[in-house]
């Protein structure tokens, strides 16, 4: 059994905001860091939390052959962009191996499975809001009392107490379904609506706004308890009070790539929701629409 007791380097794919901030948790561990390709090379990483910068080395390959004895990764780039990974992924497809995903949407454990096979998955659910600043720095905003949570067999629990003795506080969840589906409801409202208004995550306190995020989370809630989700409105109440009062300034991932140009991650957070519908003949119309709308928008830039 995989228990992570090793001082071994740490694969990081995928050095956004949530990559960053995962792989500077670990390295105040005493884990080297990799850096798994990327447009810009870097050599260190900087997370700033309540105005205070820290720095960590990191190490930057360009080759996946360089992480062939890794034996722990993060897979943090964005779900849509899981295939561009593929050649980091097959890397460590073996048995010793455990990976954390570190992505939104439900399908965690589908989307990299066929990449790395008999890899030890562990899905993960991020609460942390960060804003990426420029190549290998962040700003982190810590919301509500946990940052992380992850599945409670011995893999997730493995990772949890590295993450936690690194400073990102992790949970772990015998019902890690539930726990997913919750947070997708927060993921399907903040992150279109962010994206197709342009404001920040105050547009959530807007009335008219939170009557739209309140009837799209409510179709998810039967969508979820339809996939096995333990779900009741009381979760809707808790999703947009949570929303309603992130710390100013927050931002989420779908506005900054609208904002960009870039392609937006929709479909693993309204499409999986879409899909599930699907799945058990559930209407979702609300959903449906926003899927639409978010299809229609066309990247400006290369991701």
């Amino acid at each position: 059994m995989n228990q992570l007791a090793s001082t071994g380097p740490v694969a990081v794919i995928g050095a956004g905001a949530i990559g960053l901030s995962l792989a500077s948790a670990l390295a105040r561990t005493g884990r080297p860091i990799t850096v798994c390709g990327g447009r810009t090379p870097i050599d260190h990483i900087e997370i700033t939390e309540d105005g205070v910068p820290q720095s960590r080395p990191v190490r930057h390959v360009t080759d996946p052959a360089a992480i062939a004895e890794h034996t722990t990764a993060v897979v943090a780039v964005k779900a849509h962009h899981t295939p561009t990974a593929a050649d980091w992924l097959r890397a460590l497809a073996r048995p010793e191996v455990t990976v954390l995903v570190a992505q939104n949407g439900v399908e965690h454990r589908e989307r990299v499975l066929p990449y790395v096979g008999p890899a030890r998955i562990v899905p993960s659910v991020v609460y942390l809001n960060v804003e990426r600043t420029q190549p290998g720095h962040a700003i982190l905003r810590r919301v509500g009392t946990h940052d992380v949570a992850v599945p409670d067999d011995a893999d997730g629990v493995a990772l949890a107490a590295e993450l936690n003795a690194g400073g990102i506080r992790t949970s772990t969840e015998a019902d890690f379904t539930t726990v997913a589906w919750a947070k997708l409801l927060t993921n399907i409202t903040a992150n279109p609506l962010t994206a197709l208004t342009g404001r920040r995550a105050e547009v959530m306190r807007d009335p008219e706004i939170e009557r739209i995020g309140r009837r799209i989370m409510a179709e998810a809630v039967e969508v979820g308890r339809a996939d096995g989700a333990v779900l009741t409105d009381e979760h809707i109440d808790r999703a947009m009070h949570w929303l309603q009062h992130v710390p100013e300034g927050s931002t989420t991932s779908m506005r900054e790539d609208r904002l960009a140009g870039r392609p937006l991650e929709h479909d693993a957070l309204t499409g999986a929701v879409a899909r599930a519908a699907e799945r058990h003949g559930i209407d979702v119309p609300a959903n449906r629409f926003v899927l639409a709308l978010l299809s229609a928008i066309e990247p400006e830039v290369t991701a």
